[in-house]
């Protein structure tokens, strides 16, 4: 008899995502989830919100994640693997809190975590331990006795995301005409942070940027295995917020085609290496705006796909669980990474990825939860 994969300690895999609106109604008040406590007014909210309102006032994200959701449930079932899969936001129903208060009541007492981020950054790690600390701490307040949470390693550089993105990559290049198609730049993009948060990104800083190089290099060099091309690339940024005043990390995308064009590039492929799936970030920043900004510059540009369900990363996500639970149990497993990076760390340390107020995180060194 094959062996039956052991995901104990864990009784659960929780899916834990950002969240988005799902009709006009719903972008306003979803903003203001995301924005709460930083005192910005409702009409910035408003012309925020045109982004969503061009697409119906649905974000794609929602979508996606009941998508890679069944896609997670499938690949345990057909590998025999037991493990309840739950799906909770930080910023949109369904609402994190629900969704622990859901697995608490069902009696489970180990719960491992996915996030839809697979790099090192504030934003990206501790502001999702952050709110699992937050609504561990509403239902203790509601007289609950809340699982313990633990959250797995960043996957940015585990075959089962780096070879989708590799397959999405050579697919658009064929998009591309043939006469310009060898000579496309791979413009690698994803969300631009405050260079402050990029300097302290990981336990000794710079992992938001060093984590990215390390995915865009490993997959511009399996575009070239595929293609027998060696096609340049650069990593970009995207989605810049905040402040004029404050740096963040450049160069800005759209500006780097503008770059490309003056150079005589004959063509780009912009690939999100930087989302697990089809934010807003996504749909407006790079296929309206940056798209649009191509078509006005004559640059030949498409858009590769981002990883979502496709069923390698979700058989990552398995392989990363029972990792995990082999570790937990004193055990020592393959722990499968590509590049100069090698696997992540299992627990955040103190002082990780900190945040410019210091609040209550879970599913580190430093959480409150044990």
């Amino acid at each position: 008899m094959p062996d039956v994969p052991d995901a104990s300690p864990y009784d659960a895999l929780l899916l834990l995502s950002f969240g988005g609106p799902e009709g006009p109604d719903d972008v306003v008040p979803f903003l203001e989830n995301v924005t709460r406590g930083r005192g910005i007014p409702r009409e910035r909210l408003e012309e925020v919100g045109q982004h969503y309102f061009l697409f119906g006032g649905v974000s794609p994200i929602n979508a996606q994640n009941r998508v890679l959701l069944d896609a997670l449930r499938r690949d345990f079932a057909a590998h025999g693997l037991d493990l309840p899969v739950y799906w909770g936001n930080r910023n949109w129903a369904p609402y994190l809190t629900d969704t622990l208060r859901e697995i608490t009541r069902a009696g489970h007492r180990r719960v491992l975590t996915l996030a839809t981020s697979a790099y090192a950054s504030y934003s990206g790690c501790r502001q999702y331990r952050e709110n699992l600390a937050e609504s561990l701490a509403a239902l203790t307040a509601e007289g609950l006795e809340p699982p313990r949470v633990d959250k797995l390693r960043h996957y940015f550089n585990h075959p089962g995301f780096l070879d989708p993105v590799a397959d999405g990559v050579v697919a658009s290049l064929g998009e591309l005409p043939a006469a310009v198609r060898d000579g496309a730049h791979l413009v690698f993009t994803t969300h631009s942070i405050p260079d402050a948060a990029a300097d302290s990104a990981g336990p000794e800083g710079g992992a938001y940027v060093a984590q990215h190089l390390d995915a865009a290099r490993l997959v511009a060099a399996a575009v070239r295995d595929a293609t027998g091309v060696d096609h340049p690339w650069q990593l970009v940024y995207q989605s810049r917020s905040g402040p004029p005043h404050i740096p963040w990390l450049e160069p800005d995308v759209c500006d780097h085609l503008a770059e490309l064009r003056a150079a005589d590039a004959p063509a780009a492929v912009m690939v999100p290496i930087g989302f697990v799936s089809d934010h807003m970030e996504v749909l407006y920043d790079l296929d309206t705006e940056a798209l649009a900004k191509a078509e006005e510059l004559g640059l030949p540009v498409v858009r590769s796909a981002t990883v979502g369900a496709d069923p390698r990363f979700a058989a990552a996500v398995r392989e990363l669980t029972l990792e995990r639970a082999a570790t937990e149990r004193g055990g020592c497993p393959e722990r499968r990474a590509r590049g100069a990076l090698g696997p992540s760390h299992d627990v955040c340390p103190k002082g990780c990825c900190p945040a410019r107020v210091e609040r209550p995180a879970a599913a580190g060194a430093d959480s409150p939860y044990p």
